[in-house]
């Protein structure tokens, strides 16, 4: 995961689990959808992205060269390691009682109309957005300042882009009047992606402990060579 590719894949991956689980922005995005159509999902990710990209901004400017000390940055791989595999663990065990369903007159109006707003506010609101960005997002931030503002900047591209992919195909759906997925295929669907976060997880974990037992020449020398 030392490549843009590999960066860009697994941002990918791990953002699209995030985004399939229900959660407030889903149901928002399923109620705007019923009011503005398709593009309720595209405007729901707009005000959810540029609270992600000031938030990212905010760690690189505020922590700096702390999130490139050895120590630092093996402590936040296993921190991230270790919540990768207790939300795919949690996901597996959930998988059963997921559903799409999802009420619109329980949303309120203001949030209906005004989807942009919606995404920032209900990211902002969600304690579940805020452990992940403690955890992984900065797992991920520490990792892909090593390699450069341009893997930073890989890594939010593939993350933002699971969520506009992931809402702009439920709103789609609902704007053509139908479901392009059952609960069953949602179900199994978030079952693949809970063994891929416990793999991640395993990831990070085995990589901030190596980092943590690599002498620190040989931790500087690996950062250089990068």
């Amino acid at each position: 995961m030392n490549t843009k590719g590999g960066i860009f894949v697994s941002a990918f991956g791990i953002g699209l689990s995030g985004a399939m689980m229900p959660g407030p922005v889903l149901a928002a995005t399923i109620s705007a959808a019923t009011y503005r159509g398709f593009w309720a999902g595209p405007l729901v990710v707009l005000g959810h992205g540029i609270l992600e990209l000031l938030l990212v901004a905010a760690v690189v400017l505020g922590l700096g060269r702390v999130l490139e000390r050895r120590d630092v940055f093996a402590a936040i791989g296993v921190i991230g390691g270790a919540a990768l595999l207790w939300m795919g663990a949690g996901m597996m065990a959930d998988a059963a009682n997921i559903t799409l369903h999802v009420d619109p007159e329980r949303t309120p109006d203001w949030l209906i109309r005004h989807p942009i707003a919606a995404g920032l506010v209900l990211s902002a609101a969600n304690p579940y957005f805020t452990f992940w960005w403690a955890t992984i997002g900065l797992t991920y931030i520490t990792r892909t300042r090593v390699l450069g503002r341009a893997a930073t900047a890989t890594f939010c591209t593939g993350h933002i882009l699971s969520d506009l992919v992931w809402y702009s195909f439920i709103s789609l759906g609902i704007a053509l009047g139908t479901r392009f997925i059952t609960d069953a295929a949602l179900q199994n669907m978030i079952r693949v992606c809970a063994v891929l976060l416990i793999g991640f997880g395993v990831y990070f974990a085995v990589s901030g402990v190596m980092k943590l037992r690599r002498k620190p020449e040989a931790a500087e020398m690996t950062n250089a060579e990068h």
